[in-house]
């Protein structure tokens, strides 16, 4: 008995198409505070983009061929994607499972653990992308990333979403109460944010720390970011969607595994 519950909880998510209603009803919840949310998404970008590009930007000149405004606006489409799959996977995933119990409901009804989660993960990657097509309306705004490559950078929200949504669900998944995801915050996006090249080049940290941060998904992320927003194709575009999506799908194994360990005891 005690080797078929533990072969059950690991055994690889079941993907269905049962999720979609379960990911319509995040987007119907959504559409009530989606004026504030967007807002959100694009208020506290911007302000940095203002402040760090056009102050420090004036000092520096152009960094890695572009203007300071829209370096760090790529990297900001990208930082904007992983905080706000972060947060959907966190804050509003243990809502929705452990005070509201909308999880629970849900699973009484014809739809299985692993729908409900397939939809959490695939609405994170959802949410990603609403924040990076506001982000780059920005800096279309200021008047940078004037080419057909830019809409790349929209699937490329949704690859950062499911990357940054599943390590989300898997803090979620042991998460005691709400204090506990500043842990993650502090300890793994923080570092992701200040060692992945959002404000300068990679290549200008030591040896030892830039091969760290060749190892962060979204370093991989800017990596592809940066050359479309200058109108190219990125070099090893490959590498870099294999890297993130390989840190997606094992993210959330494991906070699939982990989910059902607290949940179907």
């Amino acid at each position: 008995m005690a080797h078929t519950i533990v072969a059950s909880t690991l055994r690889f998510p079941t993907l269905s198409l049962r999720f979609v209603p379960v990911w319509r009803r995040n987007l119907l919840v959504w559409r009530k505070l989606a004026v504030a949310s967007i807002l959100g998404n694009i208020a506290d970008p911007l302000l940095y983009m203002l402040a760090l590009g056009y102050g420090i930007g004036s000092m520096i000149g152009e960094v890695g061929g572009m203007s300071y405004v829209a370096f760090i606006g790529t990297g900001m489409v990208c930082q904007s994607a992983m905080f706000t799959s972060s947060f959907e996977g966190m804050y509003s995933a243990f809502s929705r499972m452990h005070v509201q119990r909308t999880w629970e409901a849900i699973i009484n009804a014809p739809i299985a653990l692993d729908d409900v989660m397939l939809a959490e993960w695939v609405w994170c990657a959802t949410k990603a992308v609403m924040s990076t097509a506001a982000i780059l309306v920005v800096i279309e705004a200021l008047g940078f990333g004037h080419t057909w490559l830019a809409i790349f950078i929209l699937p490329l929200g949704f690859l950062v979403g499911l990357c940054f949504g599943a390590f989300g669900l898997v803090m979620n998944a042991m998460a005691p109460g709400y204090d506990f995801f500043t842990y993650f915050f502090t300890l793994v996006l923080t570092p992701m944010l200040l060692f992945s090249g959002v404000y300068f080049p990679v290549e200008q940290m030591p040896a030892w720390l830039a091969a760290v941060a060749n190892v962060l998904p979204l370093k991989h992320a800017i990596d592809i970011a940066r050359p479309l927003m200058l109108g190219r194709v990125p070099d090893a575009i490959a590498l870099h969607v294999v890297v993130i999506l390989a840190y997606a799908f094992v993210g959330y194994w494991i906070a699939m595994v982990l989910t059902r360990r607290r949940l179907l005891k």
